[in-house]
Formats: C-alpha cells, structure tokens, sequence
C-alpha cells in the first residue's frame, strides 16, 4: 500500500522534469538538467540507503525518502513561484535519492518469503506501479494549475500530499529487523569484486543496468520530443502514463513466467522487447509512433528489471545483501544518470532518431552477453547431472 502511493509520484516526475526544466532553464539545451540531476543524486544516495537499511531496518529507510519527497516537491514548488533554475534542481535532487529508497521495497517483499516465491513477491510488489500510472499522470493535469497563473508549481504540491499519504501504512510494516552489523556489511573491496564477478550477479547487474539506462534514455525526452514535434503536453502526458503502466502491468505475470520458464528467457526477452522499441522509436514522430515505442519500451523494462532483481536477490546470501544490493543499484543508477544526461545532448543536437538508434548497440551486447550466460549455466548443471 505504501509503495503503491508512494510510487504516484515517478509518472508526475517523468512529465514534470523536462517541462519544468524547459521553462526555467536559462538555455533549451539546459532543458534535461533537472531530471539529469535527480537521476545522479539517486547514484549518489543509493549505497548509503542500502547500508543504512541494512542497519536500521527497511521501513526506516523508506520513512527517510518520504521525508527526501517532501522535501522535494516543496523545493520545486517554490522554484516554479519564484522562477528559480537552481531551486529546481535542489528539488530533484532531493526528489532522486527519495525515488531511490522506493526502489528497495521489492526486496523487502522478497527477503520475507520463501526462495521460491521470490520473483512473485517481487512481481507484485512492482504492480503498485501500475495505480501510479493512471494516479500519477491524472494528479499532475488535476493540480498543474493549482497555482495559476504560475504554472506546474501545483504538481510540485501535489507530490507533498501524495508523500504524506503513503507514509501513513508504513506504521504497519514488520519486516524483519536485520542481524547483521556494519562491521559485517562492509564487505573489502576484494570481496565485493569476487561477488561481483559471480556468473549470475555480473549478468544482474548488467541487464538491470541496461533495462533501466535504455528506459531513461528513451523515456525522459518524450516530452520534450513530443512538444517539439507539435503535439500538447496533455498528449505527451498520457503517452507517459501508458508507459507507466506498460512499466507495471506484466508484473501480475512476471514472476510466474520466471517461475514457469526460468529468469533467462526471461530477461532476453525483455532485452528483444526494449530492442524492438527502439526501431519503433525511430520509424517515425506520429502519436502511434510514440505510443508503440513507449508501451513496449515499458515491458521490455518489465521483464528485464524483474528478472535482473530476481536473479541477484537468489545469488546473494543474507549477509552480503545490503552491500551488494546497494552496490548494483549504485551500478543501475550510474548507467540511468549516463543515459538520462546523453539523452538530453542527443536529443538538442542530433534528433529523435539518433536518439532512439543510439540504444541498438548497447541492447545488442547485454542481449548476446545472457544467451551466451544462459547457455554456460545451461552446459554447467547439464555436466553436474552426469
């Protein structure tokens, strides 16, 4: 219940970011910066979450990015009634580490159920998004104006209300308090690198990565790229919402399918999806352009993050969880900031359609990179039952 409030606020952040950036950005081209900054505060903030957690607990650390949301939606409030760029980026920064400690609650689902239940914990706690993409959207049209004649102050507001609301069911909360201390969760380096290089956590690591960068990159300019071509904001705000909830829905099957065909095929076929999106991305500017590219960039980045989250939560045992979690959502966050401060570049100097292509490669190589693990893992259990 609380994920499922708290997320309301990522759709109103994908439409608010670029606009909000676009009209009190000294230069166009500064256009992306705020959602370019919320995404590397969440880089920044992403280990220390992790740990602290892992110290205190989960509902502790999702309290303390409710509080980081509120903070932000007021900042950005008042960035907007006093016309103020580097406010605004406080704002998302403040916004981007909130955002982070909301990626965390799919492995507090999967930590308090059996091993083999995981990727279906994990699956529906992710379908709280799927009420963020209808919510979302709708509060940011509902409130944008709410501050007239200054606009998209409102939506700012709105994310405040939002925050407090959803912090209330945390009260209710009782996943287990962690055992272990921080002398234990500070594996050394070494260690941690030996973790890392583990065949199933590598290939985790990568696809989450790859899932979530593809999905940024692609995703954080529609607005922009949409307004550019012509259409209105309300359009481009109900392609969003239609990504959202191509982002959350499959989540009601996700991790049956993991349990029933195996986190592999999986996650490759969510590699071909977000590839597939690209190609649609670049055919053409129309609405069903955008439409198909962004509904099926969500998807792609379904079965991808899910089967990524799935597939380390099983690799990782209970005392390297904290830092390792921590360490590939460091990882997934450095690949997203890349990908969101390139898209804005790309986008302002190159065009839609460099964007879109400029995806292709990298999908290619994540895509050979788990055929090519699959298949090792495959050779390896076959040679074990000899």
């Amino acid at each position: 219940m609380a994920n499922t409030i708290l997320t309301a606020a990522m759709p109103m952040l994908i439409i608010l970011g670029g606009l909000a950036g676009l009209l009190l950005s000294p230069s166009p081209a500064f256009a992306t910066l705020p959602p370019s900054v919320q995404t590397l505060a969440g880089l920044v903030a992403t280990g220390p979450l992790s740990l602290l957690m892992g110290c205190y607990g989960r509902r502790v650390g999702f309290v303390i990015g409710g509080a980081l949301a509120i903070l932000g939606g007021a900042a950005g409030a008042l960035a907007c009634l006093w016309a103020s760029f580097a406010l605004l980026l406080v704002a998302h920064a403040a916004l981007g580490a909130a955002l982070t400690c909301y990626l965390y609650p799919r492995f507090a689902a999967a930590e308090v159920v059996s091993e083999n239940w995981q990727p279906v914990a994990i699956s529906l706690v992710l379908t709280s998004g799927l009420i963020a993409a209808f919510v979302g959207p709708q509060l940011f049209i509902w409130t944008k104006d709410l501050f007239a004649p200054t606009p998209l102050a409102g939506a700012y507001a709105a994310i405040c209300a939002v925050t407090l609301i959803g912090l209330l069911p945390l009260a209710f909360v009782r996943v287990p308090r962690p055992t272990a201390r921080v002398t234990r969760l500070r594996l050394d380096r070494a260690a941690l690198l030996a973790i890392l290089r583990r065949g199933p956590v590598l290939t985790a690591v990568i696809v989450g990565a790859v899932s979530q960068g593809i999905m940024v990159l692609i995703m954080a300019p529609t607005p922009l790229a949409m307004t550019g071509a012509g259409y209105s904001e309300a359009l481009a705000g109900d392609v969003v919402r239609w990504h959202v909830v191509a982002m959350f829905a499959p989540s009601f099957f996700t991790g049956f399918a993991i349990k029933r065909f195996g986190t592999v095929p999986v996650v490759a076929t969510g590699l071909a999806l977000l590839v597939v999106s690209g190609l649609l991305a670049a055919s053409g500017l129309s609405p069903h352009h955008f439409y198909g590219a962004l509904t099926v960039l969500g998807v792609g980045w379904n079965f991808g993050f899910i089967g990524a989250t799935n597939m380390l939560a099983s690799a990782v045992s209970a005392d390297e969880r904290a830092v390792v979690q921590g360490t590939n959502d460091t990882l997934i966050a450095l690949g997203a900031t890349i990908c969101v401060f390139a898209s804005g570049a790309i986008v302002t100097g190159f065009g839609w359609k460099i964007l879109a292509l400029a995806s292709l490669p990298v999908l290619a190589v994540a895509l050979l990179w788990v055929l090519v693990q699959g298949r090792r893992s495959s050779g390896a259990r076959d040679r074990a039952f000899r």
